[in-house]
């Protein structure tokens, strides 16, 4: 079925999407070939820059999920570096990301990347509050480490098991009005709904956290990743705002799940697919095969979108709706990933990236 595709990859795309095509689909490459894809990838402009924000101690850029006035570029954050590492899939024995986890579990040097801000301050001193729903600085640090190959170790085992009893959570309830709370004392026009810090539900992280490991898979808890997250597009219809309450303040979640979940389309890809890419592509890496709805939905649209020439085409409705798609993919964020092409102003560049 995808024999078009990838000849229309192997003859089109950048130096990225044909290495991880060889290493992660084709599973082709020999040692020597596999490193001397990975010297093109480390010329890549990106690469490059990332390279540029790498301290001494290994940190890599100001923060995580952090303010963009203190930042060159968003590429100069501990999420955003991991993220980019991880989609450019960067062996985990690379000294860039050995040095990254190690700074990642040092207590010392994160209280000093953590220190050049007051409020970076109080969000390092509470970082493990907030880990049952996306509310606390651990849940981004735990996250990243499973993005950079390190998840199964028995630093982040307990965040995996907190990820599972998250989205086992959502069994228990009808609405989320039984599980949220409003405070009558506040008037201010954003004054939403809130958990408690103690509350289990499940964010985007804990999606992420369980796609990039293997250690909690058994049959048990694949079969209720499926469960939790049909049920989740059946009570979930529309986008809900909802805070955490952490001691007294309120937070948003790192997104929590609390909006509805929508299978690729064709329709959908030249609005907010960039945004939607990412959680349907870590739902399906849960090992669910087709037995979550919104991926077998996917999977069905995915192959009437490739049936004529096995490349995805996109159809925009003007030239700044296109340009908006593609600053988009400029970098990776919190919320979606990067462009896997260098240069976008190549006609097939966009068709490789999505085809892939």
């Amino acid at each position: 079925m995808f024999e078009k595709s990838i000849k229309f990859l192997l003859e089109n795309a950048g130096t990225v999407i044909k290495y991880r095509l060889h290493k992660e689909l084709l599973h082709d490459l020999s040692e020597t070939n596999e490193n001397k894809l990975l010297k093109e990838v480390y010329k890549t402009p990106h690469f490059q820059l990332l390279k540029t924000y790498i301290k001494t101690n290994g940190y890599i850029g100001i923060g995580m999920h952090s303010w963009d006035k203190f930042k060159e570029t968003p590429l100069q954050d501990g999420e955003t570096a991991a993220r980019l590492l991880s989609c450019y899939s960067i062996p985990k024995t690379n000294p860039i990301i050995k040095n990254f986890i190690h700074a990642l579990r040092n207590d010392d040097v994160l209280r000093k990347e953590f220190s050049y801000y007051k409020p970076e301050i109080a969000r390092f001193t509470n970082r493990f509050l907030g880990l049952r729903n996306g509310g606390g600085l651990m849940v981004l640090i735990y996250t990243m480490q499973a993005l950079l190959g390190y998840g199964d170790d028995d630093e982040v085992k307990e965040f995996q098991n907190i990820s599972i009893e998250a989205f086992k959570s959502i069994l228990q309830f009808n609405s989320l009005d039984e599980i949220t709370k409003i405070n009558k004392n506040l008037s201010k026009k954003y004054n939403y709904p809130y958990i408690e810090e103690d509350t289990y539900f499940p964010c985007s992280y804990h999606l992420t956290i369980l796609a990039y490991t293997h250690s909690w898979r058994t049959k048990k808890n694949i079969s209720v990743m499926i469960d939790a997250i049909n049920y989740l597009s059946k009570i979930i219809l529309d986008e809900y705002n909802m805070h955490i309450k952490i001691n007294s303040n309120y937070y948003c979640p790192l997104w929590a799940l609390t909006r509805p979940l929508k299978a690729f389309s064709l329709e959908l890809l030249p609005n907010n697919y960039v945004m939607y890419r990412r959680v349907l592509t870590e739902i399906a890496m849960l090992g669910v095969g087709g037995k979550v709805n919104v991926i077998k939905d996917s999977i069905d649209s995915i192959k009437e979108a490739l049936s004529k020439d096995g490349i995805i085409h996109v159809k925009f409705n003007s030239s700044y709706q296109k340009q908006r798609y593609l600053k988009m993919l400029e970098y990776t964020t919190a919320y979606s990933e990067v462009g896997l092409e260098e240069n976008y102003k190549k006609e097939t560049a966009l068709e490789c990236d999505l085809t892939f």
